[in-house]
């Protein structure tokens, strides 16, 4: 996308329909963004007593032309009070700045919680053949904390996490997988037991590649007829890991059976509907996703958005369609980390969803007059005036966009559980 051509004019030639930009610290008006087309005299007038004798519109994305230039007489400068609408436009301005410093309290936090879950499951499947009961006892303890988590709250969201943090991806599949598909049995409502059991089979699931040679498992080239039968052995082989672990029945169905399809083309047993144990015909729906938006080879990855369409319109006859219907609803039409265009032109990356609220995400906002470490997010859920128009690939941006944005390579995922309740003083 090429960067718009712009134009200086008076803000005596400003009307209805022109697109501007305030070239100014975002923090210093009351509007909510930076760059927007007029609507009304009211938002002529505010940026008239900002101060600014002459402002940028753009010619392109505005329904208008300026005002012809008036020559008069200078006319004494008035002082004029804010009005009513102003100030209630600079209250709402300073509510939507609170919203955006709690939203990146809870992102650190959640980054905080992935990183220490990540780790932990490095040390898991370190110990997994030295120690099985400690690294039996380490998951049930990971795994308790995300149901806890889970359970404790009906408002929880699904944050994307930044690439640096995750690392390593071998030990992120396993978690993105237990994350995700936990939060798809709690939405199916299944009790806290069958929950626990997702979360416990979805970290071992491919234990079994641990057993196969790393070519192998991180090719990516297409597999031989050999290779590929061998990489299927690793279910097999992840329940023998396993064997003395001790790990409960729906998890060891989980290990044995996440490659299973609805229509019998799976493997390793060529199961065929409810063959399949309901866990498992979960885990198959969230495995498929992630394998989809984290393939070996980055450049081969879908987006999330590209991954779930998929799913819908190609593999529906795969997965368990009460599952996949409900995992499109959890993840909401646009899932974290689908590049957008908003109706007001911006770009943005969504970075959370908001449950019951699939259309309206929160977005993190390409604005190239606010620092990237200070990105605008939007919460659409309560920007009712603006909404998501498109969905984006990734070279439909521009260089500087992308590099604002920074599209993840790798997609990980991880719970944030909203603080409620009264603060403490």
């Amino acid at each position: 996308m090429n960067s718009p051509v712009t134009r200086t004019i008076s803000v005596d030639q400003l009307c209805i329909g022109l697109y501007v930009h305030l070239d100014m610290n975002w923090l210093d008006h009351a509007f909510a963004r930076n760059s927007f087309v007029l609507k009304n005299t009211a938002q002529i007038d505010a940026i008239k007593r900002l101060g600014i004798r002459h402002i940028r519109v753009d010619p392109s994305r505005s329904s208008t032309r300026p005002l012809p230039l008036a020559t008069k007489a200078p006319e004494q400068v008035e002082v004029v009070v804010p009005s009513a609408e102003e100030d209630a436009l600079m209250s709402e301005k300073k509510a939507r700045i609170e919203r955006i410093i709690a939203e990146r309290a809870a992102i650190a936090e959640c980054e905080k919680k992935f990183t220490k879950a990540g780790s932990t499951l490095k040390n898991i499947e370190r110990s997994v053949f030295s120690r099985p009961q400690d690294a039996y006892a380490e998951a049930d303890q990971l795994v308790q904390h995300m149901l806890d988590d889970l359970l404790a709250d009906r408002s929880i969201a699904i944050h994307l996490m930044n690439d640096k943090i995750a690392g390593e991806d071998v030990y992120f599949h396993s978690l993105n997988v237990s994350v995700l598909a936990m939060m798809l049995a709690k939405e199916m409502a299944l009790p806290a037991d069958d929950i626990k059991a997702v979360g416990i089979g979805c970290l071992f699931h491919d234990i079994g590649k641990v057993e196969i040679p790393t070519r192998i498992v991180n090719s990516t080239l297409p597999l031989n007829r050999a290779e590929k039968n061998l990489l299927q052995l690793h279910c097999q082989y992840g329940l023998n890991v396993v064997a003395k672990l001790g790990l409960p029945k729906g998890a060891l169905d989980i290990i044995g059976q996440h490659h299973e399809y609805m229509d019998g083309s799976g493997y390793p047993e060529r199961l065929r509907g409810e063959q399949i144990t309901l866990l498992a015909r979960i885990v198959s729906v969230v495995n498929t996703y992630d394998n989809h938006c984290n393939r070996a080879n980055p450049v081969d990855s879908l987006t999330p958005f590209e991954a779930l369409s998929l799913m819908f319109k190609q593999q529906r006859h795969l997965l368990d369609p009460a599952a996949l219907t409900m995992f499109i609803r959890c993840m909401g039409v646009y899932p974290p980390g689908t590049l957008v265009k908003l109706s007001d032109e911006a770009l943005g990356m969504v970075i959370s969803i908001n449950p019951g609220k699939p259309l309206r995400p929160s977005v993190l906002i390409h604005d190239p007059s606010v620092p990237k470490s200070e990105a605008i997010i939007l919460d659409l859920s309560q920007e009712t005036d603006i909404e998501i128009s498109a969905s984006l690939k990734p070279s439909q941006l521009s260089p500087e966009a992308y590099d604002y944005l920074s599209p993840r390579k790798r997609m990980s995922y991880f719970l944030d559980v909203p603080k409620v309740g009264p603060k403490k003083p």
